[in-house]
């Protein structure tokens, strides 16, 4: 048996309990991971809330399908099974799960060795379950969507956030020139990421100081899709990464069409885990070109107050549960 935090229904972050369930078995291409640290994303306060409801068409229209949430994790492997190439007992892996089953906040957890990659080995177990989910949907965003090319000018908004704190360290890797937007407490930690420029969104508009910009990426905040458009060079690029809901709706839906009617493109990105992204990050997480930014650490026991926290929507960097106590930074 182990422990895990479970939710048998949809709702806020009270629902969810510590219980005791079955320790899960690897399947045959699967490995099973003594879990070290996990992380907390909005993909995972969106299936605790099952809003918006589409997000119940894919993971349970009346109760979720997946009981445990938690898609970033890292840990160590404890077995595998009979298929499995790459790794093997002992290895320190990281991955994003969200593609195999979620199951993250638990002791143990069993994943697809496609999911995996090893854990950079300049990274504590904390460090690296950060990674996974917030730093792939910035890369794929950047360098994918975005086409980012150096010397391009790039505005991330909502730089202080999980994605953007990634964004614009990728953007800097790749020789963008990077402007970061985000609140008056986090100026300084943009600087330190490496931002050229930083933009306090209480005193500036970035929409309508005159400036213009090759790649904006909207990883948090709201304004309005044809604000972003105004702010764009006219062979410009917009990609939303998240934010709030009327954010995400535009990107999605008003995106493409408006695309079609003029130079700029406009568009949203819907990220998805692979384990080539993954190991590209890691390598870059080894040489010092990205360091995670870590807000607070919880215990597994408190995965509820972690989501709050998070759906709050005013954490700076990553939300991390330290699952094996014996790790915690």
């Amino acid at each position: 048996m182990m422990k895990a935090v479970v939710n048998e229904i949809y709702g806020p972050p009270d629902v969810l309990e510590v219980k005791e369930v079955e320790k899960p078995t690897p399947k045959d291409n699967e490995v099973l991971i003594k879990v070290q640290a996990a992380a907390v994303n909005a993909a995972d306060w969106r299936l605790l809330k099952g809003d918006p409801f589409v997000v119940r068409l894919m993971a349970g229209l009346l109760k979720p399908k997946n009981k445990i949430l938690g898609a970033d994790m890292a840990g160590r492997v404890e077995a595998i099974g009979r298929s499995v190439k790459k790794f093997q007992p002992g290895d320190e892996v990281f991955g994003d799960l969200s593609g195999c089953g979620w199951g993250a906040f638990a002791e143990y957890v069993c994943a697809d060795e496609n999911a995996l990659a090893l854990k950079p080995v300049n990274m504590t177990f904390e460090q690296a379950a950060s990674v996974p989910m917030a730093a792939v949907t910035a890369l794929q965003g950047l360098r994918d969507k975005g086409q980012v090319q150096p010397g391009q000018k790039v505005l991330i908004n909502g730089a202080s956030g999980g994605v953007g704190s990634f964004a614009v360290q990728i953007a800097k890797s790749f020789g963008a020139e990077v402007t970061a937007v985000c609140s008056p407490r986090n100026l300084d930690r943009a600087r330190a990421m490496g931002a050229d420029q930083v933009i306090d969104y209480t005193q500036e508009d970035f929409t309508q100081n005159g400036q213009h910009y090759d790649l904006i990426i909207a990883a948090n905040g709201y304004h309005s899709i044809s604000a972003y458009k105004r702010a764009l060079s006219p062979q410009g690029t917009y990609v939303m990464l998240g934010g709030s809901g009327a954010q995400i709706f535009q990107g999605m839906v008003l995106g493409p069409w408006m695309s079609m009617t003029g130079s700029k493109k406009m568009g949203n990105l819907l990220a998805k885990p692979n384990a080539q992204d993954l190991a590209f990050m890691k390598e870059l997480l080894e040489a010092g070109k990205i360091v995670p930014v870590i807000d607070r650490c919880y215990p597994l026991s408190e995965v509820p107050e972690a989501l709050r926290y998070l759906g709050e929507g005013h954490a700076t960097g990553k939300v991390v549960i330290t699952v094996a106590q014996a790790n915690k930074i």
